[in-house]
């Protein structure tokens, strides 16, 4: 079994900064890309973020510029540091995971996601 545990969404002004820290945990052998989502209300979810376990990254081109992707290949994280954070910005980000985990001696690939945490930022 495969865990995504996110943590440091929250409420601030708009100009200012939020980190996003998603780390795995389970039955890994190893993450190809990871990614962050948001999902705002009444709106369909779209992808923020991505990176590979390369480090080649992709951004919506809302965020390009404000936001910044990383992972730590040996901790099993992705951050998401978004920067001069507007309104528009305020939605529930997921973190996802493309993984091949393993059970016994059989190894398998799935497709994972946090629990979600929100963003709020104020005008």
């Amino acid at each position: 079994q495969v865990q995504l545990v996110e943590s440091g969404g929250g409420l601030v002004q708009a100009g200012g900064s939020l980190r996003l820290s998603c780390a795995a945990s389970g039955s890994i052998l190893s993450i190809n890309s990871m990614g962050w989502y948001r999902q705002a209300p009444g709106k369909q979810r779209e992808l923020v973020a991505s990176i590979t376990s390369g480090g080649i990254t992709n951004y919506v081109d809302s965020v390009k510029g404000r936001f910044t992707i990383s992972r730590d290949n040996g901790e099993k994280s992705v951050i998401l540091q978004m920067n001069s954070l507007k309104p528009e910005d305020t939605a529930v980000y997921y973190c996802n995971a493309d993984v091949i985990g393993y059970r016994g001696s059989w190894a398998s690939r799935g497709d994972y996601w946090g629990q979600g945490t929100q963003v709020s930022v104020s005008s």
